[in-house]
């Protein structure tokens, strides 16, 4: 008897880095929304004929754009990176504030289509927000739909992402006696993905700047730079920034795994902000991936990382095409939930819905 394909939706979806790895753990997504047109360009170009809405999930007919599109498909689970600014501003007792319309829209969206599971995403740092009150309140709306809700701060490194980098998770069960429980660490910290291990087989870009789609050059050296190359022969998204020579000899005075606190005094002080001028380490994960790239440095050559490093970083496998132009392309990586931290997620959630 073959096995059931799960029904998902991918809300404030981005480029698709949450969806894709539940794809990865056999669901289909049927849909994401985003009000970025450049992200769910990339999104419905990697998601196997997944559509992309370009939807303010706050209005009032956004249900009836998604009911046109799923065509009375069943969701059975429903996942999701709410931004949650606003808790921040209005605390707990103003849930139901304007600046919170979109994670209540996400409460909203779970309510109305009554998924088996739902998974929400976000920042470590709203488990304690208001000394937990926020986090509090919005397990209590679930539970109120039905949900037995379990919640924990993971991280990425912890399932073979190359980059420590902590996100807070919920994943609710609808109708279920049992907590989702989390799945154990694949990894221990001395066995973790390393920056060379995971970007050291793509061209160092030193004498030329690439381009969009290139060839790798040499082969893979590593179980994970195989993984993420998969059954790719091309190089797609592999391009440097064209830094200025000042910069470039900025750079260069930075160790492996250095800092600005490793520039001679009086150098570099056009960036002295805590993160500025920091080279990755090549013996260790990365440092989590933001949306603007250019305040981190590679392991060994004096440069950005590029749209293709910093994906590998996120676990993005190399046929994961990124469009739109660099700037971008660098969003879209840095917002993105890493590919295998979702699909490490999305194979624990398959044993409550089998």
């Amino acid at each position: 008897m073959a096995k059931k394909t799960y029904n998902i939706i991918d809300l404030f979806c981005g480029c698709g880095g949450l969806s894709k790895g539940f794809e990865e753990a056999g669901y289909r997504t049927l849909l994401g929304v985003d009000i970025e047109q450049s992200a769910l360009n990339t999104f419905e170009k990697n998601h196997n004929g997944a559509v992309g809405l370009n939807l303010d999930l706050s209005a009032q007919d956004s249900f009836d754009i998604i009911d046109d599109v799923i065509k009375g498909g069943k969701i059975d689970v429903i996942i999701g990176g709410p931004p949650c600014q606003g808790f921040s501003l209005t605390g707990p007792r103003n849930f139901e504030d304007e600046r919170n319309k979109l994670y209540l829209a996400m409460i909203e969206t779970v309510r109305r289509y009554q998924p088996q599971a739902f998974l929400i995403e976000n920042v470590p740092g709203m488990a304690n927000l208001y000394k937990g009150a926020v986090k509090d309140e919005i397990v209590r709306r679930f539970t109120e739909m039905g949900y037995n809700v379990s919640y924990k701060i993971v991280c990425a490194a912890d399932y073979g992402v190359p980059q420590i980098r902590k996100r807070l998770i919920f994943v609710g069960l609808r109708n279920s006696k049992e907590k989702y429980k989390f799945p154990e660490p694949i990894l221990k910290e001395e066995d973790y993905i390393t920056c060379k291990q995971a970007i050291g087989d793509l061209p160092p870009l030193v004498e030329e700047l690439g381009e969009e789609v290139s060839s790798y050059g040499v082969n893979p050296s590593t179980d994970y730079q195989k993984k993420m190359r998969g059954n790719c022969n091309v190089l797609y998204n592999h391009v440097a920034v064209n830094h200025k020579d000042f910069v470039k000899k900025v750079i260069a005075l930075v160790p492996d795994g250095g800092n600005y606190k490793d520039l001679p005094e009086g150098v570099g002080t056009s960036r002295n902000f805590h993160m500025a001028w920091t080279r990755y380490a090549s013996d260790k994960p990365s440092r989590t991936i933001d949306t603007g790239h250019r305040n981190n440095f590679h392991y060994k050559w004096n440069r950005c990382p590029t749209v293709r490093e910093s994906a590998r970083l996120q676990s993005f496998p190399d046929d994961f095409v990124f469009t739109g132009n660099k700037t971008q392309q660098n969003k879209q990586v840095g917002n993105a939930v890493p590919v295998l931290l979702a699909y490490a997620l999305a194979k624990q959630i398959l044993n409550y819905l089998n």
